[in-house]
């Protein structure tokens, strides 16, 4: 796990310099883009790098940043979701892909 941007706003515009330029979401079993109604099941992307930021005084500021991308599909997107109680319900292989890169 990466974690050497201060903020999330710092993160998510490096990467899209990179070429990390998708919107994904957790939807169930996959990641969603709504911009080009695409959905990548968790054998159809990796997760390339991983930023952690957590809330100084508020844990509603906790949020988790994967860069993904997909060989299959020839695409790259950020997933920005929260963790710990605030976090988006996913499916369980969708958790287990994402966890591991986490811990």
């Amino acid at each position: 796990m990466e974690n050497y941007f201060e903020t999330v706003t710092q993160a998510v515009a490096a990467l899209k310099k990179e070429g990390y330029t998708l919107d994904f979401n957790l939807k169930g079993e996959c990641l969603f883009c709504e911009h080009y109604n695409t959905e990548l099941s968790p054998e159809e992307f990796e997760i390339d790098k991983v930023f952690r930021f957590e809330g100084e005084t508020d844990p509603g500021d906790e949020m988790i940043l994967f860069a993904v991308s997909s060989s299959k599909y020839q695409v790259k997107g950020l997933l920005l979701n929260a963790y710990g109680m605030y976090a988006d319900s996913a499916s369980n292989t969708m958790i287990a892909k994402l966890t591991k890169h986490t811990l």
